[in-house]
């Protein structure tokens, strides 16, 4: 008499091939989880890279100088011509990685994007140093006129990236306005030379070869293209870390034939007296919080 050999346990056909392919599945879980490999393990990393605190450098004379840890800030402006919406507030220039190759890689993809957020604290991603071209110039002071690099370590240790630009071309331009593109890369080229302008044109000549002032409202043209660094508060892009400003080279310029304040950056130093703040953060304090401050930041007036 034939008995049944099969019972609850008993797992063929399909069923034992889901089995299989579970164990597997949990197996190669596992081991990336061990090296390091799975995505969000990638993706913290990278956040935690780019979201390290960083310091910036103090300026004891109000200068700017060769190795000088900054923030590139858009200052905040009125609302004029744009449309209704507008990113509003102080804007830092921040390095902005493609949004997914940042979920499945912890390394930073090249040529790296950029954008404008309202993150005014030093991080990774938004602290640029002042480079010189051709010999080490640091500790001198930076004046207008004179051709430098912005580069960016982006929080990772031994990587130097550098603001570029080039002319825009069917293929390369920015996303959302098309005009001509700013990005990252690896490569200190002429593309990377950047020179700081007087913010008044008509005193600008005459400021030409003096000292670069910190937290001071100047422009940043491209060396190459002759176009100005610009942060468009009215278009927006979905970048890594949510809703953000495009930023481009492009020279807007009012009915006088002076540029707008799209162009208007401040390279923002460090506070003295609170090595985790800026010199954004002193602007809201009373007088005589800021006295003794205020020595060194107006110090070039006298």
């Amino acid at each position: 008499m034939a008995r049944n050999l099969y019972g609850p346990r008993i797992r063929i056909g399909n069923w034992n091939e889901d089995v299989y392919l579970e164990e597997e599945l949990m197996k190669d879980f596992l081991e990336k989880r061990e090296e390091g490999k799975l995505l969000i393990q990638r993706n913290r990393r990278l956040k935690m890279h780019l979201l390290r605190p960083m310091q910036l450098s103090v300026s004891e004379d109000g200068y700017i100088h060769y190795g000088d840890q900054v923030m590139l800030v858009n200052p905040d402006h009125p609302e004029r011509e744009e449309a209704s919406v507008f990113l509003g507030g102080d804007l830092s220039l921040c390095m902005t990685p493609d949004e997914m190759q940042a979920h499945l890689s912890d390394e930073l993809q090249l040529p790296c994007g950029l954008s404008a957020a309202h993150t005014t604290a030093p991080v990774g991603r938004n602290t640029f140093v002042i480079l010189s071209i051709g010999r080490d110039a640091t500790g001198q002071v930076l004046r207008y006129g004179q051709d430098f690099c912005l580069g960016i370590t982006g929080g990772f240790e031994n990587k130097m990236l550098y603001l570029s630009s080039d002319h825009r071309t069917l293929l390369r331009s920015a996303k959302k306005s098309w005009l001509q593109e700013v990005h990252l890369t690896d490569e200190a080229s002429h593309l990377a030379w950047w020179q700081a302008a007087f913010l008044d044109p008509q005193l600008r000549l005459e400021h030409e070869g003096l000292p670069v002032q910190a937290n001071e409202k100047i422009l940043i043209y491209h060396r190459h293209t002759n176009r100005g660094l610009a942060a468009h508060r009215h278009l927006f892009l979905r970048t890594y870390f949510g809703k953000e400003a495009e930023v481009a080279a492009h020279t807007h310029l009012d009915s006088h034939r002076a540029e707008k304040p799209k162009n208007y950056w401040m390279l923002v130093t460090g506070n003295p007296r609170d090595a985790s703040s800026t010199m954004l953060d002193l602007r809201g304090q009373p007088a005589e919080d800021t006295g003794t401050v205020g020595l060194a930041v107006c110090h070039h007036t006298q």
